[in-house]
């Protein structure tokens, strides 16, 4: 099969690599003639939130018919929503998509065809999409390593998104902002690092992202924010039984998460 990618940054150039390992033809489809795009059984976008939809809208007459078209955008709600009528109409079918993989730095340079391996892809289908879409795109992207796969609808995937990776984007962002984070060296250990880690972000990419997501984002912050009160304001008046409380508290949730 031929598959189109466009956007060849950290997550399209992946996937073009291990498209590639996989046996699959793949084709880079920015400034791709029409026939190029023509080609493609499968297409994957992997643009900024705000530029899939327009992108699949201006391409929407040069799909094939019964071509699989999906995308990479970390939100969904921006992208599903913009397409919604377009997908009720078109000889192909989109499905909104997206890998749960990445690495702390960004760029075509970082790709690699392992990037997936192990990894989760959720996938956003409309009311009516045909299931035997959903299972061909289940059966092609198994190939490229993914693990797990998970359906469920535009809203709910940024509310969880919002959680799962944005908030720990913008706590470990403002996190190294202290003033103490550069004495670092020879304090710090798993922790320090656990904490650091995704701070090194593209600051056009996340502001996008956070931004196309605000109000999920918002809600989750705002909680956050919250509950950190709590534990600022028990350690301020000494309160030992409500800081026990709030720590015993947050190793329950984690071990009912697991």
């Amino acid at each position: 099969m031929t598959v189109g990618i466009r956007g060849l940054g950290l997550i399209g150039g992946s996937f073009e690599k291990a498209f590639a390992r996989a046996g699959h033809s793949v084709l880079n489809l920015k400034g791709a003639s029409p026939d190029d795009i023509r080609s493609c059984g499968l297409v994957v976008v992997c643009l900024p939130p705000l530029m899939v939809a327009p992108w699949i809208r201006e391409h929407a007459g040069d799909f094939a018919a019964g071509a699989l078209v999906t995308d990479a955008a970390g939100v969904k709600g921006v992208v599903c929503d913009a397409l919604a009528d377009l997908a009720k109409t078109a000889p192909w079918t989109y499905v909104g998509g997206h890998p749960m993989a990445g690495r702390e730095r960004s760029g075509y340079e970082n790709s690699t065809a392992d990037l997936f391996k192990g990894a989760s892809m959720i996938f956003t289908p409309y009311g009516g999409t045909d299931p035997a879409a959903m299972v061909r795109l289940r059966e092609i992207f198994s190939e490229l390593g993914f693990a797990r796969f998970v359906v469920t609808d535009p809203a709910h995937h940024d509310e969880m998104i919002a959680y799962t990776s944005q908030l720990a984007h913008v706590v470990s962002s403002a996190y190294i902002k202290d003033e103490l984070s550069s004495l670092h060296k020879g304090f710090s250990a798993g922790s320090f690092q656990d904490m650091t880690r995704v701070a090194t972000v593209d600051p056009d990419i996340w502001t996008d992202l956070f931004l196309s997501n605000r109000q999920a984002l918002d809600a989750v912050l705002t909680r956050l924010i919250d509950r950190l009160g709590g534990y600022r304001d028990a350690i301020r008046s000494a309160d030992a039984p409500q800081l026990r409380a709030l720590l015993a508290a947050g190793r329950a949730a984690k071990d009912a998460s697991l």
